[in-house]
């Protein structure tokens, strides 16, 4: 199957459909589903859990996300404000979106979102390392993108037992660079790139919304 840019196209039939092995044609790929089609080829999906970073578990079927619907995206999001990611499957049959909550026990975290000022205004490719114990975590903020789906444009850091960030570095991509010290765990905050220390961050409160 091709799929064209042009997703007004409208591609006849080059030949004759071979009814005993299911063939089928649409002239528009994007419209696939509209005319009651599904490419699922009944894969189930895979779920793998990092295990200390040093490898990964099978939890496909313990998850229940081993489903066999047409999958094209993942999104992992804390959907519901407890610290956790939770992931939404966006597919295109056996059901559009798929919800999977976060089961696992709680542990500490630190959700980040920026503010641009010289940076554009969600600091799309700011670099921010944490500083927690004797390791840093290093996250990059590009949102990923897929199938009629885009993750949110904040970083979630995940930090195990620890109540606190021991340091907090922004690399803004306008070239600016903002730290943080002893910065308090288990919350969602909002760092402005032209205001500096605690000036600079606000705590993000579930239900609140942050203002362009």
């Amino acid at each position: 199957m091709s799929q064209p840019c042009d997703r007004n196209c409208n591609v006849e039939l080059p030949g004759t459909l071979d009814q005993k092995l299911n063939e089928f044609w649409v002239g528009n790929p994007w419209e696939i589903v509209t005319h009651g089609h599904n490419l699922s080829a009944f894969e189930r999906n895979r779920v793998y859990l990092n295990v200390n970073g040093n490898q990964f578990l099978d939890v496909s079927h313990l998850s229940g996300a081993d489903n066999d619907g047409d999958g094209r995206a993942v999104v992992a999001a804390d959907f519901r404000n407890r610290g956790l990611p939770d992931l939404i499957v966006r597919q295109a049959g056996g059901g559009s979106l798929l919800l999977y909550e976060n089961q696992l026990p709680p542990a500490g975290y630190l959700t980040v979102s920026l503010r641009g000022q010289a940076s554009n205004r969600q600091g799309i490719g700011a670099r921010v390392i944490a500083r927690v114990q004797d390791r840093d975590i290093v996250r990059e903020l590009f949102p990923a993108a897929g199938l009629f789906s885009q993750a949110p444009s904040h970083i979630h850091l995940g930090i195990g037992s620890a109540t606190t960030i021991d340091k907090l570095t922004i690399r803004w991509p306008s070239g600016k660079v903002q730290e943080f010290n002893d910065l308090k765990a288990n919350r969602h905050i909002l760092i402005d790139e032209n205001l500096s220390g605690a000036e600079a961050i606000v705590t993000v409160q579930p239900g609140n919304v942050m203002k362009p």
